[in-house]
């Protein structure tokens, strides 16, 4: 590995490649720290995004730096019958088996949780530092994968980081929109989960060395988005067309306290009040008798 940067066309090609990559990885990454964001309260959320994806940025310029240290870690260090298992594979069925577990949980308590979770009935405290944690442990499975990807298609260190740097820099800038998105349709949230528990899966059978090409994962997955791109704007043309307001299906929230509409306002405004919930305090007062002109129809 080397800082030595000489412009071949071949350099130009790996760039692009690894460029596309890390964009993919990317949004894997927003996804997800999305869904663990949601959890914090409105003024929490876009703090715990921007930190996650700068922390993932840092990690994995860290790792390109011990990438010699890096390659060690694809050694076997014990055998189970005749297979291997090297840390990489220990980390990635690790981080895949977490990744499987977060998204099939998350589809369950969007979809049918039980009431008593919806009532708020034994729920767990959420704390930044929580959903910190786990964004990092992601991000060290994200980046040791993508880094052992990329040491093996270039030994320039200059390449490298900086498409590690640029990839990021457009992930923080498009998180809160990707986020909002993402969250104002559930159907795409859904699809979004559905794309973490394909690549869980995809990170523990690579573990146990089973190679999978990438492309029957991301063909499938730009496919879907593209079948749902296209749902997405034959609704809103036919609500257009029926002069209708489009109601997207509403997914139970996790936790009584949510209001994920908030968090999506409170994502894309810049103002500190944006997003808020007023109550009124004026006494709410009946009057069961009709107006004096008022035409009573019916069995009234």
């Amino acid at each position: 590995m080397d800082f030595s940067l000489e412009f071949t066309p071949d350099l130009v090609a790996v760039f692009l490649t690894l460029f596309v990559l890390e964009v993919v990885l990317g949004v894997d990454n927003v996804i997800f720290i999305s869904i663990l964001a949601s959890k914090l309260p409105k003024e929490q959320q876009a703090k715990a995004r921007n930190l996650g994806l700068t922390l993932a940025m840092v990690m994995r310029v860290i790792l390109v730096l011990f990438a010699g240290w890096i390659i060690t870690l694809k050694e076997d260090v014990f055998f189970i019958g005749e297979m291997g298992f090297s840390w990489k594979d220990l980390i990635l069925i690790a981080g895949g088996l977490f990744l499987v577990y977060k998204a099939v949980t998350e589809i369950h308590h969007k979809l049918e949780g039980a009431e008593e979770e919806h009532a708020g009935v034994g729920r767990k405290t959420i704390t930044f530092g929580s959903v910190l944690i786990q964004i990092l442990l992601l991000d060290l499975v994200f980046s040791l994968d993508s880094v052992i990807t990329a040491v093996g298609m270039t030994e320039s260190l200059v390449v490298i980081i900086t498409v590690v740097v640029l990839s990021f820099g457009i992930m923080l800038f498009a998180s809160r929109f990707i986020f909002a998105f993402v969250n104002k349709h559930p159907t795409v949230k859904m699809l979004a989960l559905s794309f973490l528990l394909l690549i869980g899966v995809f990170l523990v059978a690579e573990g146990f060395e089973i190679k999978i090409d990438k492309a029957f994962i991301y063909g499938p997955m730009a496919f879907a988005i593209f079948v749902e791109a296209l749902n997405l704007a034959y609704s809103a043309r036919k609500a257009k067309r029926e002069k209708a307001r489009l109601h997207a299906v509403q997914l139970r929230p996790q936790y009584p306290d949510v209001d994920e509409s908030v968090a999506v306002h409170a994502a894309l405004t810049g103002r500190a009040s944006g997003g808020s919930v007023g109550l009124s305090r004026r006494p709410v007062a009946g009057d069961d008798t009709p107006a004096a002109d008022e035409e009573r129809h019916g069995l009234g």
